[in-house]
């Protein structure tokens, strides 16, 4: 027999003031129970609702369907189990459920791009759910409130994790819905804000121990633990502190380290800097250290080619060879995915050379953002350290930023605007991306 948690008494009242309210909002951090809490008020206005007709939406129509229908076993599809089935309503994928005031049919819409306005066009809503509605285009989200102007009962449900203030949705909804509640005008406006902590599903030890993998300063934390809308200004490292990062030849020494496994990551710049980054990890992958690099910035009429890049780099890994007694022993080499030719021009020059290290491309399927939170996690932990000369490296930890711009779009992006060295942070990420699950974090 499974054993679900109880909701919270906040929880609980959400849910029943959603029966009185026209726009019942959840807003956010990760894993907060948002989606699971407006499932189960949704399903309880479906099943009273006097209309037929109804809308549910996310970014993607794969999206709508995985969060809404259903969500991990979560979803319409489970609650209304034995009296509800998958179909089309006017060529639009539908889930027809018998409520105990008749059939209802809710069309499924995906809304991330502008044109998904149209597809939902010509029938009026009696009420709708949109999951993470902040990543919905806008002229979706307008077309969305129209579309539920003649409902016998108009009910709007919506979940998102909070994006910058100047976000869109909170300067054309949110805040004019607040603004008018704040003066007694909107009693209709049902909203709730809940974080991972309101979820009791999640151990107080889990807890615990998920919130210490983060920098509890950062802009990460704030958005995607506390829930909090946050503009994506200020450095990303925040945990970053020079005195604690940066070392030297002593640190090794002193400490007596040894060195289990090596990984070169390669960033190919086309106009900016080609870097390759060398990583040293220790016994049982505690510590973290860039020990080397090989670096060059070139310029619009000084790029090297293939084949010298990777003479260069060959120059340098013989260096290393030198260096590091272990070095042979287990070495990997993961290179910019996107260049091809030079991944062959360099297994070409080590090969020439004898020099038995197989070259595979940079692991990208988690995306940059996950290799951005590895290294962050690695630095609260005080296991990333960087060699004392690598002094671009350690410029692009301290001035890597959020690009507003993006961030105000709903995207958590790097600014690479040749601010800073950012194709160190690329080449760094690479080699220790792969190691993500040895590492432990």
């Amino acid at each position: 027999m499974i054993n679900y948690a109880p909701l919270t008494e906040r929880q609980s009242e959400y849910i029943k003031d959603t029966n009185d309210s026209w726009l019942n909002v959840l807003e956010g951090g990760k894993r907060a129970g948002k989606n699971i809490i407006n499932l189960i008020a949704y399903s309880m206005c479906l099943e009273v609702h006097p209309d037929k007709l109804h809308l549910v939406g996310g970014v993607s129509l794969g999206s709508a369907k995985m969060n809404i229908i259903d969500s991990n076993g979560f979803g319409l599809l489970h609650l209304f189990k034995g009296r509800c089935r998958e179909g089309e309503y006017q060529n639009r994928d539908a889930l027809y459920i018998q409520t105990v005031t008749g059939e209802k049919v809710v069309i499924i819409a995906g809304g991330g791009k502008a044109n998904d306005a149209a597809r939902i066009k010509g029938n009026s809503y009696g009420s709708v759910y949109i999951s993470e509605v902040n990543e919905c285009h806008q002229s979706f989200v307008q077309e969305v409130f129209d579309r539920t102007l003649a409902s016998s009962k108009r009910q709007l449900f919506f979940d998102l994790n909070p994006f910058a203030p100047s976000h869109w949705f909170y300067r054309d909804i949110l805040d004019y819905q607040d603004e008018l509640k704040i003066n007694g005008e909107n009693e209709g406006y049902n909203y709730a804000h809940f974080t991972i902590k309101d979820n009791l599903s999640i151990s107080d030890e889990i807890l615990k121990s998920v919130i210490k993998t983060y920098d509890k300063t950062s802009l990460w934390y704030q958005a995607d633990i506390l829930g909090r809308r946050v503009a994506a200004t200020g450095r990303i490292y925040t945990g970053y502190k020079k005195q604690e990062v940066v070392i030297d030849r002593n640190y090794i020494k002193d400490n007596n380290l040894k060195f289990v496994e090596f990984s070169i990551g390669i960033d190919v710049g086309g106009t900016d800097a080609t870097v390759a980054t060398l990583t040293g990890f220790t016994q049982q992958y505690r510590d973290i250290i860039e020990l080397d690099y090989y670096y060059h910035k070139q310029g619009k009429e000084s790029g090297y080619t293939h084949d010298r890049y990777a003479k260069e780099i060959v120059d340098k890994i013989e260096e290393w060879i030198r260096t590091y007694p272990s070095f042979l022993f287990s070495t990997h080499i993961f290179c910019e995915s996107a260049d091809k030719l030079f991944r062959q021009a360099l297994t070409n020059e080590l090969r020439r050379r004898g020099i038995n290290i197989t070259v595979v491309p940079a692991y990208k399927k988690e995306g940059i953002l996950d290799r951005i939170r590895l290294v962050n996690i690695l630095i609260n932990q005080g296991r990333y350290k960087i060699m004392r000369h690598l002094v671009n490296l350690i410029e692009a930890i301290e001035n890597a930023t959020w690009d507003q711009k993006e961030k105000d779009k709903g995207e958590w992006v790097r600014t690479d605007d040749g601010s800073y060295p950012v194709d160190c942070l690329d080449s760094s990420e690479y080699s220790i991306q792969p190691f993500k699950k040895r590492l432990e974090v």
